[in-house]
Protein backbone atom coordinates (compact mmCIF):
# COMPACT_ATOMS: atom_id res chain seq x y z
CA UNK A 1 0.00 0.00 0.00
CA UNK A 2 2.85 2.45 0.84
CA UNK A 3 4.35 2.02 -2.72
CA UNK A 4 0.66 2.41 -4.56
CA UNK A 5 0.16 5.60 -1.94
CA UNK A 6 3.99 6.67 -3.73
CA UNK A 7 3.25 6.16 -7.08
CA UNK A 8 -0.18 8.18 -6.70
CA UNK A 9 1.84 11.01 -5.36
CA UNK A 10 4.37 10.81 -8.21
CA UNK A 11 1.73 11.00 -10.71
CA UNK A 12 0.04 13.89 -9.66
CA UNK A 13 -1.77 15.58 -12.46
CA UNK A 14 -2.13 19.52 -11.67
CA UNK A 15 -4.67 20.32 -14.71
CA UNK A 16 -4.75 24.09 -13.54
CA UNK A 17 -1.29 25.21 -14.71
CA UNK A 18 -3.06 24.67 -18.47
CA UNK A 19 -6.26 25.85 -17.68
CA UNK A 20 -5.29 29.06 -15.78
CA UNK A 21 -5.25 32.53 -17.31
CA UNK A 22 -1.04 31.90 -17.09
CA UNK A 23 -1.23 28.27 -18.27
CA UNK A 24 -3.09 29.47 -21.61
CA UNK A 25 -0.88 32.20 -21.64
CA UNK A 26 1.78 29.94 -22.09
CA UNK A 27 0.33 27.18 -24.20
CA UNK A 28 -0.37 30.15 -26.86
CA UNK A 29 3.41 31.34 -26.57
CA UNK A 30 4.66 27.58 -27.09
CA UNK A 31 2.14 26.80 -30.14
CA UNK A 32 3.18 30.60 -31.74
CA UNK A 33 7.08 29.62 -30.78
CA UNK A 34 7.11 26.90 -32.68
CA UNK A 35 4.73 27.73 -35.16
CA UNK A 36 7.43 30.67 -35.74
CA UNK A 37 10.42 28.50 -35.93
CA UNK A 38 9.07 25.82 -38.22
CA UNK A 39 7.63 28.20 -41.21
CA UNK A 40 11.06 29.54 -41.03
CA UNK A 41 12.58 26.70 -41.40
CA UNK A 42 10.63 25.81 -44.12
CA UNK A 43 12.02 28.56 -45.95
CA UNK A 44 15.79 27.56 -45.46
CA UNK A 45 16.78 30.76 -45.54
CA UNK A 46 17.74 32.09 -41.61
CA UNK A 47 21.52 32.39 -42.08
CA UNK A 48 23.81 34.88 -40.51
CA UNK A 49 23.77 36.15 -37.29
CA UNK A 50 20.34 37.75 -37.04
CA UNK A 51 18.49 34.47 -38.63
CA UNK A 52 20.85 32.55 -35.96
CA UNK A 53 19.43 34.69 -33.25
CA UNK A 54 16.07 34.50 -33.89
CA UNK A 55 15.71 30.96 -34.68
CA UNK A 56 17.58 30.60 -31.20
CA UNK A 57 15.31 32.83 -29.66
CA UNK A 58 12.01 31.13 -30.84
CA UNK A 59 13.68 27.55 -30.18
CA UNK A 60 14.93 28.59 -26.84
CA UNK A 61 11.17 29.98 -25.21
CA UNK A 62 9.50 27.24 -26.87
CA UNK A 63 12.02 24.33 -25.38
CA UNK A 64 11.81 26.51 -21.77
CA UNK A 65 7.96 27.46 -21.62
CA UNK A 66 7.47 23.96 -22.76
CA UNK A 67 9.73 22.66 -19.63
CA UNK A 68 7.99 25.07 -17.09
CA UNK A 69 4.74 23.55 -18.51
CA UNK A 70 5.45 19.98 -17.81
CA UNK A 71 7.13 21.06 -14.14
CA UNK A 72 4.07 22.66 -13.14
CA UNK A 73 1.10 20.17 -14.46
CA UNK A 74 3.42 17.20 -12.73
CA UNK A 75 3.94 19.64 -9.71
CA UNK A 76 7.69 18.58 -9.84
CA UNK A 77 8.98 22.10 -9.46
CA UNK A 78 8.85 22.62 -5.53
CA UNK A 79 11.89 20.16 -5.87
CA UNK A 80 13.94 21.86 -7.76
CA UNK A 81 16.57 24.13 -5.70
CA UNK A 82 15.49 28.00 -6.47
CA UNK A 83 12.75 30.02 -6.26
CA UNK A 84 10.10 29.24 -8.58
CA UNK A 85 8.17 31.92 -8.79
CA UNK A 86 11.09 34.19 -9.19
CA UNK A 87 12.53 32.26 -11.88
CA UNK A 88 9.36 31.76 -13.88
CA UNK A 89 8.65 35.74 -13.70
CA UNK A 90 12.67 36.86 -14.97
CA UNK A 91 11.74 34.07 -17.72
CA UNK A 92 8.94 35.45 -18.96
CA UNK A 93 10.25 38.98 -18.69
CA UNK A 94 13.33 37.93 -20.58
CA UNK A 95 11.54 36.13 -23.43
CA UNK A 96 9.17 38.91 -23.98
CA UNK A 97 11.88 41.04 -24.51
CA UNK A 98 13.82 38.65 -27.00
CA UNK A 99 10.22 37.69 -28.83
CA UNK A 100 9.71 41.67 -29.40
CA UNK A 101 13.44 41.97 -30.74
CA UNK A 102 13.35 38.97 -32.87
CA UNK A 103 9.94 40.41 -33.79
CA UNK A 104 11.56 43.76 -35.44
CA UNK A 105 14.89 42.16 -36.20
CA UNK A 106 13.58 39.20 -38.62
CA UNK A 107 11.07 41.15 -41.03
CA UNK A 108 13.05 44.12 -41.34
CA UNK A 109 16.28 41.59 -42.10
CA UNK A 110 14.81 38.56 -44.35
CA UNK A 111 11.29 40.03 -45.64
CA UNK A 112 12.23 41.96 -49.13
CA UNK A 113 9.77 44.34 -50.62
CA UNK A 114 7.76 43.53 -53.03
CA UNK A 115 6.63 40.72 -50.91
CA UNK A 116 5.28 37.19 -53.04
CA UNK A 117 5.37 34.12 -53.10
CA UNK A 118 5.37 31.11 -50.88
CA UNK A 119 8.72 31.82 -49.12
CA UNK A 120 7.23 35.46 -48.70
CA UNK A 121 3.98 34.41 -47.27
CA UNK A 122 5.87 31.70 -44.62
CA UNK A 123 7.82 34.75 -43.48
CA UNK A 124 4.59 36.87 -43.33
CA UNK A 125 2.59 34.58 -40.96
CA UNK A 126 6.03 33.55 -38.82
CA UNK A 127 6.55 37.24 -38.37
CA UNK A 128 2.60 37.58 -37.25
CA UNK A 129 3.32 34.31 -34.79
CA UNK A 130 6.09 36.13 -33.73
CA UNK A 131 4.63 39.36 -32.82
CA UNK A 132 1.16 37.30 -31.14
CA UNK A 133 3.76 35.42 -29.18
CA UNK A 134 5.76 37.96 -27.65
CA UNK A 135 1.84 39.59 -26.88
CA UNK A 136 1.53 36.14 -25.10
CA UNK A 137 4.69 36.49 -22.67
CA UNK A 138 3.74 39.98 -22.28
CA UNK A 139 0.09 38.63 -21.12
CA UNK A 140 2.14 36.39 -18.58
CA UNK A 141 4.25 39.16 -17.38
CA UNK A 142 0.91 41.45 -16.14
CA UNK A 143 -0.79 38.47 -14.63
CA UNK A 144 2.09 37.09 -12.55
CA UNK A 145 3.21 40.52 -11.72
CA UNK A 146 3.18 41.54 -7.51
CA UNK A 147 0.06 43.53 -7.00
CA UNK A 148 1.15 46.28 -4.59
CA UNK A 149 2.43 45.28 -0.95
CA UNK A 150 3.47 42.12 -2.56
CA UNK A 151 7.24 41.41 -2.27
CA UNK A 152 6.80 37.21 -1.44
CA UNK A 153 8.75 36.79 -5.05
CA UNK A 154 10.97 39.94 -5.97
CA UNK A 155 11.44 39.42 -9.49
CA UNK A 156 8.26 39.95 -9.63
CA UNK A 157 7.46 43.39 -8.48
CA UNK A 158 8.43 46.24 -11.02
CA UNK A 159 12.33 46.70 -9.40
CA UNK A 160 12.85 43.00 -10.24
CA UNK A 161 11.11 42.98 -13.87
CA UNK A 162 13.36 46.03 -14.43
CA UNK A 163 16.72 44.48 -13.40
CA UNK A 164 15.44 41.61 -16.15
CA UNK A 165 15.33 44.86 -18.48
CA UNK A 166 18.49 46.60 -17.76
CA UNK A 167 20.70 42.94 -17.93
CA UNK A 168 19.04 42.60 -21.60
CA UNK A 169 19.63 45.86 -22.59
CA UNK A 170 23.21 45.54 -21.43
CA UNK A 171 23.22 42.49 -23.98
CA UNK A 172 22.08 44.49 -26.82
CA UNK A 173 24.57 47.11 -26.12
CA UNK A 174 26.97 44.56 -26.30
CA UNK A 175 26.43 43.21 -29.66
CA UNK A 176 26.81 46.75 -31.14
CA UNK A 177 30.06 47.49 -29.70
CA UNK A 178 32.99 47.47 -32.11
CA UNK A 179 35.71 50.12 -31.90
CA UNK A 180 35.99 52.03 -28.95
CA UNK A 181 39.75 51.66 -27.77
CA UNK A 182 40.94 54.60 -29.16
CA UNK A 183 38.94 57.06 -26.87
CA UNK A 184 39.36 56.92 -23.15
CA UNK A 185 35.46 58.56 -22.56
CA UNK A 186 34.31 55.10 -25.05
CA UNK A 187 36.52 52.94 -22.81
CA UNK A 188 34.90 54.77 -19.14
CA UNK A 189 31.89 53.86 -21.42
CA UNK A 190 32.13 50.50 -21.64
CA UNK A 191 33.34 50.03 -18.13
CA UNK A 192 29.70 51.58 -17.18
CA UNK A 193 28.32 49.09 -19.43
CA UNK A 194 29.91 45.97 -18.36
CA UNK A 195 30.00 46.67 -14.33
CA UNK A 196 26.50 47.49 -14.20
CA UNK A 197 25.35 44.37 -16.41
CA UNK A 198 27.50 41.84 -13.94
CA UNK A 199 25.93 42.81 -10.45
CA UNK A 200 22.66 43.61 -12.41
CA UNK A 201 23.19 39.72 -13.18
CA UNK A 202 24.13 38.23 -10.02
CA UNK A 203 21.05 40.17 -8.19
CA UNK A 204 18.98 37.81 -10.67
CA UNK A 205 20.75 34.77 -10.61
CA UNK A 206 21.01 35.14 -6.38
CA UNK A 207 17.78 35.84 -6.20
CA UNK A 208 16.56 32.95 -8.28
CA UNK A 209 18.79 30.67 -6.42
CA UNK A 210 17.43 31.76 -2.87
CA UNK A 211 21.05 33.18 -1.80
CA UNK A 212 20.12 36.66 -1.16
CA UNK A 213 19.36 35.91 2.34
CA UNK A 214 22.40 34.88 3.26
CA UNK A 215 23.93 38.61 3.02
CA UNK A 216 24.49 39.87 6.32
CA UNK A 217 23.12 43.10 5.65
CA UNK A 218 19.89 44.64 4.83
CA UNK A 219 19.49 44.17 1.30
CA UNK A 220 16.78 46.17 0.51
CA UNK A 221 18.75 49.52 1.19
CA UNK A 222 21.56 48.38 -0.74
CA UNK A 223 20.03 47.37 -3.58
CA UNK A 224 18.73 50.67 -3.51
CA UNK A 225 22.26 52.20 -2.93
CA UNK A 226 23.50 50.40 -5.95
CA UNK A 227 20.75 51.81 -8.47
CA UNK A 228 21.61 55.33 -7.77
CA UNK A 229 24.81 54.58 -8.30
CA UNK A 230 24.23 52.96 -11.58
CA UNK A 231 21.98 55.70 -12.38
CA UNK A 232 24.73 58.16 -11.65
CA UNK A 233 27.18 56.16 -13.96
CA UNK A 234 25.07 55.71 -16.89
CA UNK A 235 24.54 59.68 -16.66
CA UNK A 236 28.19 59.96 -17.77
CA UNK A 237 27.54 57.17 -20.38
CA UNK A 238 24.61 59.14 -21.74
CA UNK A 239 26.68 61.91 -22.37
CA UNK A 240 30.00 60.52 -23.09
CA UNK A 241 29.18 58.01 -25.66
CA UNK A 242 27.45 59.89 -28.37
CA UNK A 243 30.18 62.84 -27.04
CA UNK A 244 33.10 60.71 -28.47
CA UNK A 245 31.42 58.49 -30.97
CA UNK A 246 30.30 61.62 -33.24
CA UNK A 247 32.70 64.57 -32.62
CA UNK A 248 33.97 65.48 -35.71
CA UNK A 249 33.53 62.29 -37.76
CA UNK A 250 30.46 62.87 -40.38
CA UNK A 251 27.90 59.57 -41.55
CA UNK A 252 29.60 57.53 -43.87
CA UNK A 253 27.96 57.83 -47.38
CA UNK A 254 26.85 54.78 -48.17
CA UNK A 255 26.14 53.08 -44.52
CA UNK A 256 25.58 49.87 -44.78
CA UNK A 257 23.80 47.57 -42.17
CA UNK A 258 27.00 46.55 -40.36
CA UNK A 259 28.08 50.47 -40.13
CA UNK A 260 29.60 52.27 -37.18
CA UNK A 261 27.79 54.67 -37.05
CA UNK A 262 24.19 53.38 -37.22
CA UNK A 263 25.89 50.71 -34.42
CA UNK A 264 26.89 53.79 -32.63
CA UNK A 265 24.04 55.11 -32.68
CA UNK A 266 22.11 52.31 -31.67
CA UNK A 267 24.22 52.02 -28.44
CA UNK A 268 23.19 55.37 -28.04
CA UNK A 269 19.48 54.79 -27.55
CA UNK A 270 19.75 52.00 -25.74
CA UNK A 271 21.84 53.82 -23.39
CA UNK A 272 18.95 56.29 -22.64
CA UNK A 273 16.61 53.44 -22.65
CA UNK A 274 18.62 52.01 -19.56
CA UNK A 275 19.03 55.17 -17.73
CA UNK A 276 15.70 55.82 -17.74
CA UNK A 277 15.41 52.26 -16.62
CA UNK A 278 17.41 53.15 -13.86
CA UNK A 279 15.74 55.86 -12.86
CA UNK A 280 12.64 54.25 -12.93
CA UNK A 281 13.78 51.11 -10.69
CA UNK A 282 15.83 53.46 -8.02
CA UNK A 283 11.95 55.42 -7.73
CA UNK A 284 10.74 52.25 -6.95
CA UNK A 285 13.18 50.65 -4.87
CA UNK A 286 13.18 53.76 -2.84
CA UNK A 287 9.27 53.92 -1.93
CA UNK A 288 9.36 49.52 -1.33
CA UNK A 289 11.83 50.14 1.34
CA UNK A 290 11.26 54.07 2.78
CA UNK A 291 7.35 53.91 1.93
CA UNK A 292 5.61 51.80 3.62
CA UNK A 293 2.06 51.33 2.74
CA UNK A 294 -0.28 51.88 5.49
Amino acid sequence: EGGRARTMAVATVNLRALTSWVGIARLFAVVLSCLAFSLVASTRDFGGPYGTWCMFTWCFCFAVTLLVLLLELLELYPKLPLSWDDFTSAFSMLAALMVFTTSVVFPSTFISSPCSGSKCARQAVATTASCLCFLAYALEVGLTRAKPGDISSFLSTVPGLLKVFEAYVACLIFSLLDSYSSEAGLQWCVAVYSICFIITLLIIIFTIGRCLTYIPCPLEKVLVGYNALALMMYITATVLWPLYSFRGRNRPNPCGRNCWWNKHLGITFLTIFNLIAYLVDLVYSTRMVFVRAP
